[in-house]
């Protein structure tokens, strides 16, 4: 330890005071023993201790974080509510970046099973996600993350009176669905056959969201769709309840893929979307808990 010139000074004016008022070699001695505790005990303040940073970086016991982007093959009646479970995703875990096809399951099980890039495959329906699994793309078991009833989706004020399935079969509506390997097209059908009705559709659009453009752009009268596509629409639509003992409960599962480019962070997105988090999303889209 160094001793400083102001240490010196302070030590030399204690032994100066001690001195003048002591005149004997035993007061002597006591005085140079007082002035060194003093002396130690000024000097112990300028020892500083090194800095430690140990403990200071991470935080033991923290999950480890999801990067890079997350590819997300997700059936197109789950665009609104998927969007913002994005976004939610993303405020989670800021180094990653999730991005979105939407499209009918049907059309994407076949570009996942042709080779194409997805990290995570959400359906509309079991059939679809069965494709997956039976060619072995998935990385787990599919696990089922919501529910959908259907209803029929009529432009505002419903023009044309619908109140049921059976006007769907009048000459005078247009009609609208999918092709039957597309889950709402096959859901559509179920319905009809249920209720004992034939109608002859105008068009097959592309996917349940083709359906809805279609009415709201006034091509069509009718369609069925999903119960979250006319609460989607807003007041671009209406939508006619569907009988329960005729209607359809859709099954949605997700699952990672087994070719997934980012593993982590597709099992990452999967535990999201069943995960609470995800749960109220989509309660708020009208998905109903599995």
């Amino acid at each position: 330890m160094r001793t400083t010139p102001r240490l010196l000074a302070t030590a030399a004016a204690l032994l100066g005071v001690l001195g003048a008022s002591c005149g004997s070699d035993d007061n002597a001695a006591d005085a140079t023993t007082t002035v060194a505790a003093t002396v130690a005990t000024t000097a112990a303040p300028s020892t500083t201790a090194a800095p430690t940073t140990q403990g200071a970086a991470t935080t033991e016991g923290s999950e480890p974080a999801v990067t890079g982007d997350v590819m997300v093959f997700a059936a197109a009646s789950l665009t609104a509510a998927y969007t913002e479970i994005g976004d939610a995703f993303m405020t989670e875990y800021p180094d990653s970046k999730v991005m979105f096809n939407f499209a009918a399951s049907s059309d994407l099980v076949t570009q996942i099973n042709e080779g194409a890039p997805a990290d995570v495959f959400a359906s509309a329906d079991q059939a679809n996600m069965t494709k997956l699994t039976d060619a072995g793309g998935n990385a787990g078991e599919p696990t089922v993350f919501a529910t959908n009833s259907l209803q029929i989706i009529v432009e505002p004020g419903n023009p044309k009176g619908i109140t049921g399935v059976a006007d769907l079969a009048k000459s005078d509506i247009i009609y609208v669905t999918c092709a039957p390997e597309v889950p709402i097209g096959k859901y559509a059908a179920q319905v009809l056959t249920a209720a004992g009705v034939t109608a002859t559709p105008a068009s097959l659009e592309e996917n349940v969201k083709g359906i809805v453009t279609k009415v709201t752009l006034g091509e069509a009268d009718a369609g069925i769709v999903y119960k979250t596509d006319v609460i989607a629409a807003g007041d671009q639509a209406e939508g006619v309840e569907i009988p329960a003992d005729i209607n359809v409960m859709a099954t949605y599962p997700v699952v990672a893929t087994k070719e997934a480019a980012n593993a982590e962070g597709a099992q990452a997105f999967v535990d999201f979307v069943v995960g609470e988090q995800g749960r109220k999303i989509l309660a708020n889209y009208g998905f109903t808990a599995p």
